[in-house]
C-alpha cells in the first residue's frame, strides 16, 4: 500500500535542526518496515490562521510504501508529541 505523509515543520527550527527532524522521522518509518520512496520539502507557506503561535511553516512531503501500517502508526504517534511538527496528515493512496 502507498501512503503520502504531509507535515508542517516549525519555522523556529534552524536548517540543521530541520534536517535532523526529517532524518529522524524518515528513520522511524524505515525502522518499522516502511519503504521511503521520496522525502522532500514542498515549500514554506503562510497559514490561513495561526498554528501554535506561528503564521507560516515548512511543508514536507513523504511518499512511502508499506505492507502493514506499523511504520505509519509509529510516525503518527511520535509526530503528535514532536514540538518541531505543527500538523501532519497521512493519506492512503490508490495503488
Amino acid at each position: 500500500m502507498k501512503y503520502e505523509i504531509t507535515y508542517i515543520i516549525s519555522p523556529a527550527l534552524d536548517e540543521a535542526a530541520k534536517s535532523a527532524l526529517v532524518d529522524r522521522f524518515d528513520k522511524v518509518l524505515k525502522d518499522n518496515g516502511t519503504e521511503v520512496i521520496d522525502s522532500k520539502d514542498w515549500s514554506k507557506r503562510r497559514f490561513a490562521y495561526e498554528i501554535g503561535g506561528f503564521t507560516e511553516g515548512i511543508y514536507h512531503v513523504v511518499n512511502v510504501k508499506a505492507d502493514d501500517a506499523s511504520g505509519i502508526d509509529e510516525f503518527d504517534r511520535l509526530a503528535k508529541f514532536s514540538d518541531g511538527i505543527l500538523r501532519h496528515m497521512i493519506v492512503k493512496r490508490e495503488a
